[in-house]
């Protein structure tokens, strides 16, 4: 159905940031805002766009083919081109120069393919623009890394020390059996006490 292959077409392209949307840069710093793209059907023509916060165009290139290299056609001079399609992936990442504290905001990454029928697709990085890094506080991660290791290892020597003691008393049951076993059988009598033999009875006199 034509509607069918309309929507598997619309699907083919797809246009990656990554595993995060967000970006955190300093002041006067140079950052990355990375985008690749995937196509099942391969592309030809391709023309990719970056566009700050949706409207303000700052990147603009053609990529005649998978075997040939991106062409800048427009882009702000402080953006700067870091992306590759003739590898295995289809980069098409910039670089923002001296960031600036203006420079915060929505990042778009649009690209279009003509070899599917001008079907588009984008992604979007939030970034943002700081004058010092924070620094994050791992102290109290560690101290209940800390403990909760602790309690497991007290844990550990607990089942140990439970295991010993098991050990140690059915050891010394198993001692306590063998001692009553052998002694039931015999005969105490030489010793002054009452033996497990029966008397010998004195014959009845005539």
């Amino acid at each position: 159905l034509p509607g069918l292959h309309v929507v598997a077409i619309a699907f083919a392209l797809e246009v990656s940031v990554g595993k995060t949307n967000t970006v955190v840069a300093l002041n006067n710093s140079h950052v990355l805002l990375p985008c690749t793209f995937t196509t099942c059907i391969g592309f030809q023509d391709l023309v990719f766009t970056w566009y700050f916060n949706s409207t303000e165009m700052i990147f603009h290139g053609k990529i005649k083919s998978k075997t040939s290299e991106p062409m800048v056609v427009a882009r702000n001079p402080r953006v700067e081109f870091v992306g590759s399609t003739t590898g295995k992936e289809n980069n098409i990442s910039i670089v923002l120069q001296n960031v600036e504290f203006s420079d915060a905001g929505k990042y778009t990454c649009h690209v279009k393919n003509p070899k599917e029928k001008n079907a588009q697709h984008n992604a979007t990085i939030f970034l943002t623009v700081v004058q010092k890094m924070v620094e994050t506080d791992n102290t109290l991660t560690l101290i209940i890394v800390g403990v909760v290791g602790g309690l497991i290892g007290l844990l550990i020597l607990f089942m140990l020390i439970k295991r010993v003691v098991l050990f140690i008393i059915k050891k010394t049951q198993d001692g306590k059996k063998e001692c009553l076993v052998s002694s039931s059988g015999n005969d105490n009598t030489e010793n002054g006490l009452a033996g497990s033999k029966a008397e010998q009875k004195a014959p009845p006199k005539a």
